[in-house]
């Protein structure tokens, strides 16, 4: 659960929605718990590889399963497009070579899934230690900065040896300036006063949710724990207390910190910036570029692998063009699917205007995936249940919020995404029947 999305997303929070950032935070966590609750209670009905694509066409129809599985695909994908630029930002110090630099990391990386090779449970355990280890670090620098010296405020750096505005700091060959520069900082324009607040809350909650992505594999688990109705739910409210204790940690600091340098915004490396902010340099900056580029090529990995069997298993069923679901009879991958993933991320990479809004993209996608979990799960009767339907309320009534609340381009753009794959799957449809 504690992955890249942590390295992008809070600063875009928080520029957002500053020192309310932490109730954005809290309420995405809620959000997060409530779909995995849903996602537990249908996984121990359903004991099957698909997720609420199996879950909406069994509880709901084929049409919402059928939606289920699309956005996962839209959502995963923007996601893949996220990490990619997200290395990028970190590895490479001119702009202008930024994108085709992700470019290039995702064709790796989908040559290596197209040869049998992904995120192994062992590599996953090393990359989130790599991860947390980086946040910690950083959060007790960040916190020593604030303690012994007055922070930034949006007029330059601090006074207790922080870098002036517009020095470099070295991370890996990249500048915090530069990197504060690469992206945008608010997503949208929101109105001033109460309306404003609000609206800024939820839409910062909707970026930060994607930093909780990984929670419904605790919740998928059911065959293979002891006990599960007692075990899940406690390993889902310990996974999301953890990681939702060190978010806060997070976002407390960065709010300590204060604005970023220039008025520019928190950008695509916060932490990076923050650290400058507070003097530290060389290789406090080296760790979090290790530790986010880490994190993001290893969830960019299994991320393609993901999507692939995702559209292979909806090409099976007819949703997707059957040509998709071919597999390779050498290394067992379904190539074209994996082929597809891959030329669309690279689309994504070389035409989004930033990672941010390929976050916003995901965002949307895994919600709405989310919000049939949650409709489906709302449907289940007698012994199937194994939460009260409040929360599965509280979800459904979540998801659509925050999706609501995302900055109209996105979500146009989504929905637009949306239509075109119900025309597609009514083509295949089709032509089949």
């Amino acid at each position: 659960m504690i992955g890249a999305g942590v390295f992008v997303s809070l600063g875009a929070a928080a520029d957002l929605a500053g020192p309310a950032v932490l109730a954005a935070l809290l309420l995405a966590a809620v959000v997060a718990l409530a779909n995995a609750t849903s996602t537990a209670q249908l996984a121990a009905r359903y004991p099957t590889s698909g997720g609420s694509y199996v879950y909406g066409r069994e509880q709901l129809g084929h049409g919402w399963g059928f939606l289920a599985g699309w956005c996962f695909v839209i959502g995963k994908t923007a996601s893949c497009a996220a990490m990619a630029l997200v290395v990028a930002a970190y590895l490479v110090p001119e702009e202008v070579w930024r994108r085709p630099v992700a470019a290039g990391v995702v064709l790796v990386l989908t040559a290596v899934n197209l040869v049998g090779v992904t995120r192994t449970a062992a590599l996953a355990r090393v990359l989130v230690a790599v991860a947390v280890t980086a946040l910690l670090l950083t959060a007790g620098r960040l916190a020593a900065g604030v303690l012994t010296g007055p922070a930034i405020g949006a007029d330059g750096a601090g006074e207790a040896g922080g870098a002036a505005e517009g020095d470099a700091v070295a991370t890996g060959g990249t500048t915090a300036t530069g990197l504060a520069a690469a992206v945008p900082g608010p997503l949208a324009d929101v109105p001033d006063g109460t309306l404003g607040v609000v609206l800024a809350v939820l839409q910062a909650a909707a970026i930060l949710f994607f930093a909780f992505a990984g929670y419904a594999r605790v919740a998928t688990l059911g065959e293979e724990v002891t006990a599960p109705r007692r075990t899940i739910p406690r390993a889902i409210l310990l996974a999301l207390g953890i990681v939702l204790a060190l978010y806060m940690l997070l976002a407390v600091l960065l709010v300590l910190v204060g604005p970023a340098p220039g008025g520019t915004g928190w950008g695509a490396a916060p932490f990076v910036t923050a650290l400058d902010a507070v003097g530290a340099g060389g290789g406090w900056t080296l760790v979090v570029t290790v530790g986010a580029t880490a994190a993001a090529a290893g969830s960019l990995l299994a991320l393609v692998a993901g999507v692939s069997r995702t559209m292979l298993s909806m090409a099976r069923e007819g949703d997707l063009p059957r040509p998709l679901a071919a597999v390779s009879a050498r290394f067992e991958v379904p190539w074209r699917a994996e082929v597809t993933v891959g030329a669309l991320v690279v689309a994504l990479v070389l035409l989004v205007p930033s990672a941010l809004t390929a976050v916003a993209a995901s965002s949307f996608g895994v919600l709405l995936y989310y919000a049939v979990a949650n409709a489906a799960a709302l449907t289940q009767r007698g012994d199937d249940r194994l939460f009260p339907r409040a929360l599965q309320v509280v979800g459904l009534a979540g998801c659509v919020l925050l999706v609501a609340a995302l900055p109209w381009p996105t979500l146009l753009a989504g929905l637009g995404v949306v239509a075109t794959g119900i025309l597609v799957r009514l083509l295949v449809r089709s032509r089949t029947d």
